[in-house]
């Protein structure tokens, strides 16, 4: 997958999950995943794995599910847990805090943020 398309895959994950459209994100984000799996990243693989699970665990939440979101949203917390990785293109620390709280029905759902190339928040 090129870098452009790549980029075109995340920026539509993020759309759709900022929009509440989980299910269609957790796919969006799915490509992004089996393409880094090909690469053979785990380290990376794992934290993708862990925003698609964030999806899933959210639409369980929607849908009343207490089980999925105990089982889905406890594996997504686990494999966004560590510091920011550099060749991931969306924010995952301050979104896994917030997923932590979003799950405990602390606080509404987190946004799913795109960082720029340096490393910085898009203004979107």
């Amino acid at each position: 997958m090129t870098p452009e398309v790549r980029r075109g895959h995340v920026t539509r994950a993020c759309e759709l999950f900022n929009a509440g459209e989980y299910w269609l994100a957790h796919e969006a984000l799915e490509t992004v995943w089996r393409s880094i799996i090909t690469d053979g990243d785990e380290a990376a693989a794992q934290v993708w794995q862990g925003l698609i699970q964030a999806a899933a665990a959210l639409l369980h939440q929607r849908r009343g599910n207490a089980h999925g979101v105990a089982v889905v949203g406890r594996s997504a917390l686990e494999k966004l847990a560590g510091p920011q990785r550099a060749d991931v293109e969306v924010e995952t620390v301050r979104f896994r805090d917030r997923l932590a709280r979003a799950l405990a029905d602390e606080a509404p759902p987190p946004r799913l943020e795109l960082r720029g190339g340096d490393g910085e928040l898009n203004d979107r």
